[in-house]
């Protein structure tokens, strides 16, 4: 990974991942990648692109037990002068009562943004889904204690449900609460569906809007296709 003009937390981060990739291959479990781009970059139901086109990728490890995971990534955006956010994420999924819990931390950094920006954030999430038959549901709660750029501390809290209809095509509906300090309060939702054109390859078809329209453009609705590539 490149390092590009970026502070003493970035570079941190980007030596721990250096150091940890070797460790985590000699201590078994299994690595994922993926690949892939979409019409506009949307997070928490607003873009984080201006509404333009994106792409990503990451590379996550699993240990052998499916509980531990880690990784870096990345995204092109558009923020603060920042053109790319780079991300370091670890996190712990059990299971228990026929619920999946996923607890993770990721600390996130705008790669190159302009001088006196607030170029870098932690956050911490819980998400708690259960699946039954076709069906399947998940809360998720995320906090901020400081955000990147000029918003400060937020909470998220997200209900999603989603039905498999065939092995290919899959369909969810997600509606969640942000409370932010510095920044507009708002309700957001998507739905859309997801099909399997091949065993590694997605093609996602999703709506998106918010309760906050006047905050600016970022925050209007748009029909997003995205497509993704897993090995």
């Amino acid at each position: 990974m490149i390092r590009i003009a970026s502070p003493a937390p970035l570079g941190f981060a980007l030596v721990l991942a250096a150091f940890a990739t070797p460790a985590l291959a000699q201590a078994g479990g299994d690595w994922d990648f993926q690949v892939g781009a979409g019409s506009d970059n949307r997070s928490k139901n607003v873009s984080k692109s201006q509404t333009d086109p994106y792409a990503f990728g990451s590379a996550t490890w699993e240990s052998a037990n499916g509980l531990f995971y880690a990784g870096p990534g990345f995204e092109t955006i558009k923020a603060g002068g920042s053109k790319v956010e780079l991300n370091m994420v670890a996190g712990y999924q059990p299971e228990a009562f026929g619920y999946q819990f996923d607890l993770n931390v990721a600390y996130k950094n705008r790669a190159g943004a302009d001088d006196g920006y607030d170029d870098d954030t932690w956050e911490f999430t819980g998400n708690i889904s259960r699946s039954i038959g076709p069906a399947r549901a998940r809360l998720q709660v995320q906090y901020s204690p400081d955000a990147a750029g000029s918003n400060e501390g937020f909470v998220w809290v997200e209900g999603r449900v989603g039905w498999t209809f065939t092995p290919k095509l899959d369909g969810t509906l997600a509606v969640g609460r942000r409370e932010q300090d510095n920044g507009p309060d708002y309700t957001g939702w998507n739905a859309g569906v997801t099909y399997a054109l091949t065993e590694k390859l997605d093609l996602d078809l999703r709506y998106y809007d918010t309760s906050a329209h006047s905050a600016g453009q970022q925050y209007g609705d748009a029909l997003v296709a995205k497509i993704s590539y897993a090995f």
